[in-house]
């Protein structure tokens, strides 16, 4: 139900976001050709000057890139990922050509290596000079073109920080070249594979033998995850995989779970206040954005506070709020909050009071304000 219910999705998040689709060709001294792209920039990207965008480079571009598109504008409309640019590259006609790899080494060879080198040394480099892209790339490829996605992570200094393989009808040596590298990786690095009961044997037999080998792999720094599909075809794979894959890639700039919530942050030995920092400088760190912190997270640890019983830790969330939020109550009431827990009731009514003329947010409204000022007046007689 829920990939049907990604797929009904495209249609409509393609039409709203079709204004904004451009045709490019750039010309390649590399390929010794002309080469079109399909480029999608963000909604508000023309309104705001100041914002940098990861950036999605999408194989297949003239099949694959409306599939990416439809996730990525629903996903980021529910803030659920960053808002990106997407750049397809189409490649009818030159799948073959562009793909091509050595049967000695399995590496590319001729216009494989071209192509390699087109978009390495031409094609980014252009899209970051001529747009406001961010530091995180992400790559997509099928079938021959999610072996090639491949050959990028085999650099000292990966071109891209996530890869997105489906279906990939991988090149003999790829299944040694991949553990290996992703076994000494220095710097983060997301990696999403996925197959199809129904893909062609080779595929099948060589994904299944390289997901047992990259599950095996114990380092830090790979954020890897594999989807193995019933019932698509070896051609609609691409539609079940992409709902799946950009989630994992982007999951840490996700508001706080339920499951989070209940399975990490109330488990935490330390502060969720800690946790929260922590979580807003990975985002930073790997996206090269400064995101907002969500109401909803405010209120996922203010709930873990309550639930814990650990209330000397509004005091830091407090002063988070306010450097959030200085026009709202919000910070206001988190030190309230932890001046009357502390037994400073004095204190706490006039910050109560304070807080009043600021707007209300996030469900903390003037009346609940009210509300706490009237329970301190009555118990102390104030």
């Amino acid at each position: 139900m829920k990939q049907i219910f990604y797929v009904l999705l495209f249609g409509l998040s393609i039409h709203l976001a079709e204004a904004q689709i451009k045709y490019e060709t750039i010309e390649s001294s590399k390929l010794g050709a002309s080469r079109e792209l399909k480029i999608q920039l963000p909604r508000g990207y023309n309104s705001n000057e100041d914002k940098n965008y990861p950036l999605f480079i999408v194989l297949d571009g003239d099949y694959l890139f409306e599939g990416v598109v439809g996730n990525v504008d629903y996903l980021s409309y529910w803030e659920d990922m960053p808002e990106s640019i997407i750049v397809g590259i189409n490649q009818i006609d030159k799948r073959f050509d562009d793909c091509m790899y050595s049967e000695q080494n399995s590496l590319p060879i001729d216009t494989g290596s071209n192509f390699f080198e087109f978009i390495g040394i031409e094609l980014i480099p252009y899209i970051e000079k001529t747009y406001r892209t961010a530091r995180f790339r992400v790559v997509v490829g099928h079938g021959e073109t999610a072996n090639f996605i491949n050959y990028f992570l085999l650099k000292p200094e990966p071109l891209f920080q996530g890869y997105i393989a489906v279906s990939p009808d991988l090149a003999p040596n790829m299944i040694d070249y991949l553990p290996e590298r992703l076994s000494k990786l220095e710097s983060k690095v997301f990696y999403y594979l996925a197959n199809t009961k129904n893909d062609p044997s080779s595929i099948k037999e060589m994904t299944e033998v390289l997901n047992k080998d990259i599950s095996a792999i114990e380092n830090e720094n790979l954020n890897y995850s594999f989807d193995s599909f019933e019932a698509p075809s070896h051609y609609s794979a691409p539609l079940h995989a992409l709902p799946n894959a950009i989630e994992n890639i982007f999951r840490v700039f996700q508001p706080i779970s339920k499951k989070e919530y209940k399975e990490t942050i109330l488990e935490l030995e330390t502060s969720p206040v800690d946790y929260l920092v922590e979580k807003y400088k990975t985002i930073n760190g790997l996206f090269g954005l400064e995101k907002q912190i969500l109401i909803n997270d405010f209120k996922a640890i203010e709930a873990a506070i309550e639930k814990t019983e650990q209330f000397e830790y509004y005091e830091a969330l407090g002063k988070i709020a306010r450097d959030q939020y200085p026009k709202t109550l919000l910070g206001g009431y988190y030190l309230a909050r932890f001046y009357e827990e502390m037994g400073e009731p004095k204190k706490a009514m006039r910050t109560y009071e304070t807080a009043y003329t600021l707007k209300e947010i996030g469900g903390i409204t003037k009346d609940l304000l009210i509300e706490k000022i009237n329970l301190i007046k009555e118990d102390f007689g104030y």
